[in-house]
């Protein structure tokens, strides 16, 4: 089932909101629903991980999201499809991984599908908030 539930997962277009124009409920449900069994696995091995990470003290592992505690905002990262969303009104928050942008990756050697590595460095990014320089990104912010 884990295997059939990566193939559906990457394969899905729910991970692209500008390709579902007239379709944001769908959307909205892949983002942000119940989570997969992946998902639920990510989950299992996030709640591992956090505490050993420098910024432990600004995470929270819900059952759908690891929220992070930035300076500006805090933040929601959906455990699924690694969408963020901002506190208190749920604003989306886009952040293109740059792997997506430059043919770039970080490498997890556990990982099949990149998610985790996109989860983490969203919640590296957000926990240092007022350190983003990227005007795409503090225009969403304030």
């Amino acid at each position: 089932m884990r295997d059939a539930d990566l193939a559906v997962g990457v394969a899905s277009i729910g991970l692209e909101q500008e390709a579902l124009a007239g379709h944001e409920d769908y959307w909205r449900e892949y983002g942000f629903g119940e989570l997969g069994e992946t998902a639920k696995t990510r989950r299992d091995v996030l709640a591992r991980l956090l505490p050993r990470l420098k910024i432990a003290d600004r995470l929270e592992l819900t059952d759908r999201f690891l929220r992070v505690r930035g300076d500006l905002r805090t933040y929601k990262i959906h455990l699924g499809s690694g969408n963020v969303l901002m506190e208190p009104n749920d604003a989306d928050l886009c952040i293109v991984p740059v792997h997506r942008r430059a043919g770039l990756r970080v490498f997890v050697p556990f990982e099949d599908d990149g998610m985790l590595s996109v989860i983490l460095s969203k919640a590296l990014l957000l926990a240092d908030d007022t350190a983003i320089t990227d005007p795409t990104i503090t225009r969403q912010l304030r």
